[in-house]
């Protein structure tokens, strides 16, 4: 089975799969224009964000069979159009959470202790002590849109750390350790809230300024799922208005953002959607894309 390798995937898992019999060609850096000439060729590829399979390059692809994505969900797929074409599609939903998770918990304590505002402060040889008076985690209320991999290793860090865990998921009615509640109550209930849920045509500005209305004041927002999820230009009101006291985005509803006027508020922090983008994770991330290849080949005797 012939593999393109079109995006970063650890160099230990391509020679595993070509230790396994996979014929394995690494094109990284290849354009979304020369993709479609390229890929014809092929009985599989792997994917990470960067790179899009859409319908039409999917209609070029007479021979693809599978379709792997390194990572949490399947927004840059049209899955349910390969699958529709006899085409397998597969990610790697546990191997970043982790990674994920932990992000989110340091996002709420850069909130919480204002964190980079204080460095910048410092950075600017200022000692502005007053300025920076924060709260605990302890004793504050995090809610959880979404309580999947993700949201469960978050909700199991946060209890540690003795705050009270409620979470919406319409897919899932109990957790371990977390209170599930309808999203209204979420709404009005949470000291923090974290998203983690993929974005779908009913996530898209699932919290906007309806939601937003219904939040407490001075309540902080963490985004590291997907951008879109969030109204923009209702969190950036928001953000002003100090109804929403601060935020921090891993992910933004068009990435490069073309408009940073949300990331120029004093009261965002955010980073260039790097949730999984530890080590650790891409070593899982990697090692479970080659297991997914080779089982599927093996099943389909392709090697």
């Amino acid at each position: 089975m012939k593999v393109l390798v079109c995006d970063k995937t650890e160099a230990e898992a391509i020679e595993r799969m070509r230790a396994a019999g996979l014929q394995v060609d690494v094109r990284d850096d290849i354009s979304p224009e020369e993709l479609p000439k390229v890929l014809p060729a092929y009985d599989g590829m792997v994917v990470r964000s960067r790179t899009k399979v859409r319908q039409a390059l999917i209609d070029v692809c007479p021979h693809l069979k599978v379709i792997v994505r390194g990572g949490v969900g399947l927004d840059t797929i049209d899955a349910d159009y390969a699958h529709s074409k006899g085409i397998t599609v597969m990610n790697t939903p546990k191997a970043s959470s982790a990674s994920v998770a932990e992000l989110t918990i340091a996002y709420m304590f850069a909130l919480a202790r204002s964190i980079i505002q204080a460095t910048a402060s410092l950075k600017a040889e200022k000692w502005e002590k007053k300025n920076f008076e924060g709260d605990e985690l302890g004793g504050k209320t995090l809610g959880l849109v979404g309580i999947g991999n993700i949201g469960g290793e978050v909700a199991r860090r946060a209890a540690a750390l003795g705050m009270t865990v409620i979470a919406y998921d319409p897919f899932i009615k109990s957790a371990a350790g977390v209170q599930m509640v309808n999203l209204d109550e979420l709404l009005t209930r949470s000291d923090y809230i974290s998203l983690h849920l993929p974005l779908t045509n009913e996530s898209h500005n699932m919290i906007g300024k309806a939601q937003i209305a219904r939040m407490k004041n001075g309540v902080r927002m963490i985004n590291c799922a997907r951008g879109g999820i969030i109204d923009e230009d209702a969190l950036y009101k928001a953000l002003k208005s100090g109804k929403v006291a601060g935020a921090a985005l891993d992910v933004y509803a068009q990435e490069p953002p073309s408009d940073f006027k949300l990331l120029k508020l004093d009261n965002v922090i955010g980073s260039p959607h790097i949730g999984a983008a530890t080590h650790e994770a891409q070593g899982r991330v990697g090692a479970e894309v080659a297991e997914k290849l080779i089982e599927f080949a093996k099943s389909k005797k392709l090697i």
